[in-house]
């Protein structure tokens, strides 16, 4: 090979200058921050608190999920379930803020799926959500809420003005990505046709109880690839 001559030396290093070396680290730098999950806010159901969602979160955390990017929320689960729409709104609004996301996931459990699908419907909360996600919820009423009492009891009953205002029109409105599961097993829920939705992706797991909705397995993997 020719030698370059001492005269030709800046030229080739001007050349070389000019070529694109850092373009790939922007690349990889831009994939990264689009492969960063949203945030999940977890809503539980009635007579539960956040701690409900422990064996869930945790695995979301080992699947790469930040800490601060799980939200295992709790509120008064014998208030109207308008009141705690009201108040998951803040506690997205916070979540949002604090983590710097455009948009949260928000997966649910049993009566959890009303207060958010209230948000969603008429609080504006539409827009902040990607994925939402309903385990076991009681989206058309559930008639062992005949056996409990106060407003988020009498709400979750079959015909309730409640109810049937959340139904009315559009099941899934806006531009979040709805999902529900339904175990053929889950005595909390009567009638069971109650979980689906129109115009979601509904789902019909194996034969599991109430609680292991949210702790089976199989039902996280698909829960993961919907919000993923």
């Amino acid at each position: 090979m020719r030698k370059l001559s001492r005269s030709s030396t800046p030229l080739v290093l001007a050349f070389v200058a000019l070529l694109p070396a850092s373009a790939p680290a922007v690349a990889v730098g831009d994939q990264r921050h689009a492969d960063r999950p949203d945030p999940i806010v977890f809503v539980h159901g009635w007579n539960s608190d956040g701690t409900a969602w422990q064996t869930m979160a945790n695995r979301f955390k080992a699947d790469g999920w930040p800490t601060g990017h799980l939200n295992a929320w709790t509120y008064n689960t014998t208030q109207s379930n308008a009141t705690t729409a009201a108040q998951l709104a803040d506690e997205i609004k916070r979540v949002l803020a604090t983590t710097g996301a455009t948009k949260v996931d928000v997966v649910t459990h049993s009566m959890g799926a009303l207060s958010s699908r209230y948000y969603l419907k008429n609080l504006g909360g539409a827009g902040k959500v990607d994925a939402w996600v309903s385990l076991g919820g009681p989206n058309h009423g559930t008639e062992t809420a005949r056996w409990c009492g106060g407003a988020s009891c009498e709400e979750m009953r079959p015909g309730s003005a409640f109810l049937n205002a959340l139904n009315s029109g559009d099941e899934t409105p806006g531009s979040p990505r709805y999902a529900t599961w339904g175990s053929p097993c889950d005595s909390i829920i009567s009638p069971r046709s109650s979980v689906a939705l129109t115009g979601a992706v509904n789902t019909t797991t194996a034969c599991l109880d109430h609680s292991e909705l949210r702790t089976d397995q199989t039902v996280y993997n698909q829960v993961k690839a919907h919000i993923r």
